[in-house]
């Protein structure tokens, strides 16, 4: 190293030194973001949760000025996409949907992935299951079917809306638990979805699906199917007639599918407060409200420490449900 060099070193590090005395944070940080991010989305492209980022990345690159560029990385029931996110580098440039499955998956052995491998940021969406009947159903409220299902044996009524172990399901056996029956009590048919699931409700060929009622609109709307309850601790105001299990029959059970952006475990602080800050301006925008609401996705907020605390409670309710279910890794 030449002296000339040597001096400009010692400039550069005192200078350094000095900013971090004064209180300043190096450039890099007060820059963030510099470059482009990516945006992580574990399911396909096209689907609600792929709509969401995009809506969410397009906001985000217009108030921080650097593109948001989603990239779907499906596979594993959501394994790849989560397990991309969490084993980024924790520097704010990759950052991605975090969705229920994350508190899923480890209960069934496909990873060891859980809630604590990330830096939440944001608790944007939730969804609760609503409790659907056909329009032709002899039950009008649902307590009637509460009543009916705790009346007959095991397996004689049947439901369905997702596969065998996803968060409809196990929705329907938390209900079951909160009432104190089998979670058998009501067979489970598993379907490809809320849709198909829905379709066979409206032929006859179920009791009844615990999708959520976005995804049980169409049929709703047109009239060969009616949401008796929906299990969450407040009415969705884009379905403000459909009642909630606590006013409906006493029983005070929520739960539901839900979206949030996270990013790699030690995130740095600096990084982590203006990223959730941005998502909250995200949040609060007439263009993402307009966005959910056309959808009928519902909207909650939680910062990063609420969004944290969020995920550990319906970690340990998956864990639950799963458990009596018997879908739980031996």
């Amino acid at each position: 190293m030449s002296k000339l060099t040597r001096r400009a070193f010692a400039a550069s590090s005192a200078a350094v030194a000095a900013s971090a005395a004064f209180g300043f944070k190096p450039a890099l940080a007060q820059a963030y973001p510099a470059r482009p991010v990516t945006v992580i989305v574990p399911w396909g492209a096209g689907g609600g949760t792929d709509a969401t980022a995009r809506i969410v990345a397009a906001l985000l690159e217009k108030d921080l000025g650097q593109p948001f560029n989603v990239v779907n990385r499906t596979g594993g029931s959501g394994v790849v996409g989560h397990t991309a996110i969490a084993t980024a580098q924790p520097d704010g440039y990759t950052i991605g949907m975090l969705t229920v499955e994350i508190s899923m998956m480890h209960w069934q052995g496909l990873t060891d992935l859980t809630p604590q491998s990330y830096t939440p940021l944001a608790l944007m969406n939730e969804d609760p299951p609503g409790i659907q009947v056909s329009s032709s159903s002899p039950y009008k409220t649902v307590k009637d079917l509460a009543d009916a299902i705790k009346a007959a044996p095991p397996g004689k009524f049947k439901a369905s809306g997702t596969g065998q172990g996803g968060i409809w399901h196990l929705a329907l056996v938390g209900w079951m638990q909160a009432m104190g029956l089998p979670a058998n009590q009501v067979a489970w048919v598993p379907s490809n979805g809320a849709a198909p699931a829905m379709q066979d409700l409206a032929a006859g060929g179920l009791d009844l699906t615990t999708c959520s009622v976005p995804e049980a609109r169409a049929i709703i709307e047109a009239g060969k199917a009616r949401s008796l309850a929906i299990m969450a601790p407040a009415r969705n105001p884009i379905f403000p007639d459909v009642p909630t299990l606590k006013e409906s029959m006493g029983v005070n059970y929520a739960t539901g599918a839900w979206r949030g952006i996270g990013a790699p475990k030690n995130l740095p602080p600096e990084i982590t407060a203006k990223l959730t800050a941005a998502l909250k301006k995200v949040y609060d925008s007439a263009e993402f409200k307009d966005f959910m609401s056309n959808r009928g996705f519902g909207t909650v907020w939680g910062d990063g420490g609420q969004f944290g605390s969020f995920m550990d409670k319906g970690d340990a309710q998956m864990g639950e449900a799963m458990k009596a279910a018997g879908l739980t890794k031996a």
